[in-house]
């Protein structure tokens, strides 16, 4: 089974506020993105990680990755699903591919496990966690319309694994379509394809805004405590 690996760090990080973006603010003494690549390096099944980043980060990228020679680093496009599309097509030996936030570096090895063993039997699945909180509809004008029961209700994560023809299908329709979708997931859905939920961790969060780095730290730190 060989699986690439598309790593999405071309967002400019807006919401993180600061000269740096997400992907080389230092974490634990190492870039973030760095962290994100340790997940997938080493692993038998990865044969092939594409980095996906801002045309103006290529450069700054690749040597950053200089003693990664298995990542392949390219320029994303507008939206993030674009730069899916063009991390998807770069990948050249892979039958299913797992897509990645680079600002998502606290994925566990068990989860990461649980993933792979979903997607070779079931061509699409991801990872996502039972909402905590009660969520609420409203309408344009802030009036509550309903309440879904949370016991339905999954908070997506990152990786999101599929076979790399059914993940190729649904974007090209959706490319063809006009269609944006909030995830890759949501491409595939309207292809016509099941997707499979995967139980992940809720420290696999996402570094979007400055209080993540504290979050972040905090995991590092107590998953530290965990291994002594």
């Amino acid at each position: 089974m060989n699986i690439g690996v598309v790593i999405a760090a071309a967002g400019q990080g807006k919401r993180m506020g600061g000269p740096v973006k997400k992907q080389f603010i230092e974490l634990a003494g190492k870039p973030v993105l760095l962290h994100t690549l340790d997940l997938f390096v080493g692993l038998e099944y990865v044969k092939e990680i594409v980095v996906v980043t801002a045309e103006e980060d290529v450069e700054r990228t690749r040597k950053l990755l200089a003693a990664y020679p298995q990542a392949l680093v390219i320029p994303g496009g507008a939206e993030r699903q674009d730069s899916v599309y063009l991390g998807i097509t770069a990948l050249s030996s892979s039958d299913y591919v797992m897509i990645h936030d680079g600002a998502r570096p606290f994925l566990s090895c068990s989860t990461l496990e649980k993933l792979v063993d979903a997607v070779r039997v079931k061509r699409a699945a991801i990872l996502a966690v039972p909402v905590k909180d009660t969520i609420k509809r409203t309408d344009e004008t802030g009036v509550v319309m309903d309440t879904p029961p949370r016991k339905s209700l999954w908070a997506v994560q990152t990786p999101q694994a599929f076979a790399l023809s059914d993940i190729l299908a649904a974007h090209e329709q959706a490319r063809k379509d006009g269609f944006l979708g909030t995830d890759d997931a949501s491409l595939v859905e309207r292809i016509g394809r099941a997707v499979h939920v995967v139980e992940g961790e809720y420290t696999n969060i996402k570094l979007t805004t400055p209080e993540d780095i504290v979050f972040g730290e905090a995991i590092l730190k107590w998953r530290r405590e965990r291994e002594q």
